[in-house]
């Protein structure tokens, strides 16, 4: 698996300041909200664990996407969502290797047509719960208090 990218690669070429956006911050968690409805909607079954999966994904990436703005910034690649989380917030390393690794996932359903088992989803679906709610718990927190 590839390593995440370089935070000062993101930093040249991938991230630009922008004013934090409360409205926009609530407006991405109430998607979030309603993927999460969603997820525990769908039957698990071999066919819709990529799907599942996915959903987990988009939810991470909305969030991080959130946790950024929160902080002023926009990118524009997934790839640097992870990078920034990674390097600021190096309490959670474990968290950043798990929503790449996921990443990696995702991109293999959709561009490849992947079709995850369903043991994948069983062992890794508390990790991606852990990893939301953890998100959610930084973006409802004040930014400056960075572990």
């Amino acid at each position: 698996m590839k390593e995440i990218m370089d935070y000062e690669t993101c930093q040249k070429e991938h991230l630009r300041q922008v004013q934090p956006d409360t409205d926009k911050i609530q407006s991405i968690l109430k998607v979030v909200k309603a993927r999460l409805k969603i997820i525990p909607q769908v039957q698990k079954d071999e066919e819709t664990t990529s799907i599942i999966v996915t959903d987990y994904y988009e939810v991470i990436k909305e969030l991080l996407t959130a946790l950024l703005l929160k902080n002023g910034l926009k990118s524009d690649n997934h790839e640097c969502l992870i990078s920034f989380f990674k390097k600021n917030y190096p309490k959670y390393e474990y968290e950043a290797h798990t929503i790449h690794q996921l990443k990696d996932i995702r991109n293999r359903i959709n561009y490849d047509g992947l079709f995850v088992k369903s043991s994948y989803l069983s062992q890794n679906e508390l990790e991606f719960t852990h990893t939301i709610e953890l998100l959610q718990e930084l973006i409802a927190t004040d930014s400056s208090q960075k572990e």
